[in-house]
């Protein structure tokens, strides 16, 4: 990106996007973060997380032997698919004049990641749409979800009005976070909506895709909020939109006793542990969100606490603390985040690339003739479709 070059309006974009590119960094990497701290306490009980860490759970990373690395799991795979398919899709609209909707091109990203799914052995670049493709590292199995995998499976693309199955797993909310980066600039029903469909993609259940549009709502508004917003009034506005947008939905009452249901429980003086195993254990998209929710609002500013609290139950840890991470990094910023989570984080350069694709967007213009040769060898791929 050569500012110089830029015509002026291209470099007042750039301007703006700047100042956002703490909290979008915050926001993408808190994610990897918490889901790294959580994942290799997944599937414990909360009497093995203690038995094994102590009484205060898991507060460190667990290093991979072999690398010395903190690992993620799918979460933050597939979060990190997700902003290729948006910047892609995004690529296509300038080059081309027109596009689908995003979420068109994002699951064009996700048959990418299942290809990733078939392990190290076959890393390497596929001809799909993601230069993610390229990168050995992602070509791991990291406890893929089974709903994630046979919907895309099936080559059937599922939306809310499609349905595909009957899941309500946390699958669609955990990966959802980058839809609120990307569309930050359009209106809070916009947002709502692409996190919806984005999730539908694979859950056809309404708990499984209602919470993925109340994230991208509480994303897109945080990263906006210049650090000047509580999460309390964030939480009260995503539910004004969604009881709109989903007002005709059986579980809406459901989820929006749950979400209220966690507000008033950060509230208390109860433990974290008390209070989450109250809520749930997260394997269903509203438990994960209503846990993260939980998490965010009783630690508020404070981003180790809030993914230490939200991994240590005994549920889906990995999912509550991606969750979790991507709300509070995308409160508090990048620079606010503890040095420890950023030391050994696997692949964090590939990761903090795409946070800051995320932030500036594609910036070739046309009409003014300014391209971008780097973000051409990323985004413009053989048969764009």
């Amino acid at each position: 990106m050569d500012k110089e070059r830029m015509p002026q309006e291209l470099r007042s974009r750039v301007e703006r996007s700047e100042k956002l590119q703490e909290r979008i960094r915050g926001c993408l990497m808190g994610g990897a973060m918490g889901d790294a701290l959580g994942y290799p306490v997944e599937f414990m009980q909360i009497d093995k997380i203690h038995s094994r860490y102590g009484e205060a759970g898991i507060t460190e990373y667990e290093k991979d032997p072999v690398s010395k690395q903190a690992l993620f799991s799918d979460d933050t795979q597939m979060s990190l698919f997700t902003a290729n398919g948006l910047l892609y899709g995004q690529t296509v609209s300038v080059l081309k004049g027109n596009a689908e909707p995003p979420r068109y091109y994002v699951y064009l990203a996700y048959l990418d990641w299942l290809e990733t799914q078939r392990g190290s052995e076959h890393g390497g670049s596929i001809g799909g749409i993601s230069w993610l493709s390229d990168i050995k590292d992602l070509w791991n199995c990291r406890a893929p979800g089974a709903t994630c995998l046979d919907a895309l499976y099936s080559g059937e693309r599922g939306s809310t009005e499609n349905r595909i199955n009957h899941s309500k797993g946390c699958g669609g909310v955990m990966r959802v976070a980058p839809v609120g980066l990307f569309l930050r600039d359009q209106d809070d029903m916009a947002v709502a909506t692409e996190g919806a469909e984005v999730a539908a993609l694979t859950h056809s259940h309404s708990l499984g895709f209602m919470p993925a549009a109340f994230l991208a709502h509480v994303i897109k508004n945080a990263v906006n909020g210049n650090g000047q917003v509580k999460l309390n009034d964030l939480v009260d506005r995503a539910k004004e939109t969604i009881e709109v947008l989903f007002a005709q939905r059986k579980h809406l009452e459901v989820f929006i006793s749950l979400i209220d249901k966690a507000v008033a429980l950060a509230g208390n003086d109860a433990s974290d542990e008390e209070n989450i195993a109250a809520i749930g254990a997260g394997w269903c998209g509203d438990e994960a969100l209503a846990i993260s929710l939980y998490a965010a609002l009783r630690h508020e500013g404070d981003f180790s606490s809030a993914i230490i609290a939200a991994v240590n139950h005994s549920g889906d840890s990995d999912s509550t603390g991606a969750i979790t991470g991507n709300i509070v990094g995308a409160m508090v910023g990048y620079d606010a985040i503890e040095e420890k989570w950023k030391e050994d984080l696997e692949i964090k350069e590939t990761i903090l690339e795409m946070a800051d694709d995320l932030c500036f967007g594609c910036l070739i213009d046309p009409e003014s003739g300014y391209d971008d040769e780097e973000w051409r060898r990323k985004y413009v791929r053989e048969g764009m479709r």
